[in-house]
Parts: structure tokens; C-alpha cells; sequence
């Protein structure tokens, strides 16, 4: 972290302001949606990506990368939704915490190729929990009661699921672009479906696989090369 250069600390708050907006909206959109609908409208994060890549890089959007992103939200519509999707308050903010991912995920595609992935990811945690303990003492909720195993459970969300992770994505995002990366993050709705099978035992049924299945292709599609995608459009 030596030698950090002021550009490269504002594109890690820049990250670090989008991951917040895109955290707290999902959670305070939950409190007033189902689980199944906010995990598909934060899902949708997926689409956005290419269309914010070519409105402010005019990056063009590939064929692949559409039919990739699109194919990815159907799959988690399959494993998330039910029969009712009437649209409320909750839907519209997880729908702003969507964009907000999909902001972050832009701007480290667009920032990792200029600075160091380990100083962004630094900035970008340190960001994050600043707006998290800024507003969690504006709201008048630090008042925490918790048990041991409640603490570790923070700690392994914070530690493995937040900052190892997202320094993974950051360095990643180096070699892979914007889209295909938004597309390989869909696939949380499949590994939480198999733990949830192997964890929690729940029931296979038809709709996982299939849900599955399509998140499985669209990734492929997202990595076929350009000789490779031009023969299976054709």
C-alpha cells in the first residue's frame, strides 16, 4: 500500500461508494420485499453492466455478451421468483442497489487497469465501512447485541465473503471485462442453491436444475471467443 497516488484513492472511494449504495439499498429493500424477488432484481445488475460500459467508455456491446447477460437473469428468475411480482417500494430500491452494483463492477473493470488491485480493494473496504458506521450512528442502530457465534458469522461476511472476495473480483476484472465478469457473478445463485442442497438439505427440484443449467450457459456463451461466437450465431 506504499506510494498511494491520489487518482488511485478516488477510484477506490468512487468503488467503495457503490458498493455501500448497492449493500444498504439491497438491505433495506428487503425489509419491505420477499427474498426471492430482491435476489432477482439485484440480479439484474447483469444487463446494466454493458449498457453504463458503452454510455460512458461508447464501449461496444457485443452479441455474446447480451445473450449472456440476458440469459443469466432468466436463469435466476427460475430459481428466485414465484407467481407474484407486483412491484413495490422494496423492488424500486433493490432496483437502485442493482445499478449500484452494477456501477461497481464497471468502475473496477475501468480503474484496475490503471492502478493496483490490492490498494483499490483497501480503499474501497475502508470507504464502504466508513458510510456503513456513518450511517449506522445517524440511524441510531449501534446498539448491537449479539452472541459469539453471531460476532463470527460477521466476521466471516466480513473477511472471507466481502474482502477476500471483492479483492478476487478486482484483481480478476484485470484480464476479463466488464460484461463477462457481471455474468461469472451471476453464478451465486448457483453455488447458494448447491450449498443449500448440501448444507441445509433442501429438496432438488426441476426448477434448480433448469435455473442452473441456463446461468451455466450463459457464462459459456460470455466466454466464447470472437471466431467461436461468430460460428455458433451463425
Amino acid at each position: 500500500l506504499k506510494g498511494m497516488k491520489r487518482k488511485e484513492i478516488m477510484a477506490g472511494i468512487c468503488m467503495g461508494i457503490a458498493l455501500f449504495i448497492a449493500f444498504a439499498l439491497q438491505i433495506i429493500g428487503l425489509q419491505y420485499t420477499t427474498p426471492s424477488k430482491n435476489a432477482f432484481i439485484t440480479a439484474l445488475n447483469v444487463v446494466m453492466v454493458p449498457f453504463i460500459a458503452f454510455l460512458f467508455l461508447h464501449k461496444k456491446v457485443s452479441k455474446k455478451g447480451i445473450i449472456g447477460a440476458i440469459m443469466a437473469v432468466i436463469g435466476v428468475g427460475i430459481l428466485s421468483l414465484n407467481a407474484n411480482f407486483s412491484l413495490g417500494l422494496g423492488d424500486f430500491l433493490t432496483l437502485i442497489c442493482a445499478l449500484g452494483f452494477a456501477f461497481q463492477i464497471f468502475f473496477t473493470g475501468l480503474f484496475v487497469k490503471q492502478y493496483r488491485a490490492t490498494v483499490l480493494n483497501f480503499i474501497q473496504m475502508c470507504t464502504s465501512f466508513v458510510l456503513s458506521l456513518f450511517f449506522m450512528f445517524v440511524t441510531g442502530q449501534y446498539h448491537l447485541e449479539a452472541t459469539t457465534k453471531g460476532w463470527l458469522s460477521v466476521l466471516y461476511l466480513g473477511v472471507v465473503s466481502t474482502t477476500i472476495c471483492y479483492l478476487l473480483q478486482t484483481a480478476c476484472q484485470k484480464h476479463v471485462d466488464e460484461t463477462k465478469a457481471a455474468i461469472i457473478l451471476s453464478m451465486e445463485s448457483v453455488f447458494g442453491t448447491l450449498f443449500s442442497i448440501l448444507i441445509l438439505h433442501e429438496r432438488i427440484t426441476l426448477r434448480m436444475v433448469i435455473g442452473c443449467a441456463i446461468i451455466l450457459v450463459a457464462v459459456i456463451i460470455s466466454n466464447l471467443d470472437e471466431q467461436t461466437e461468430e460460428s455458433v450465431m451463425a
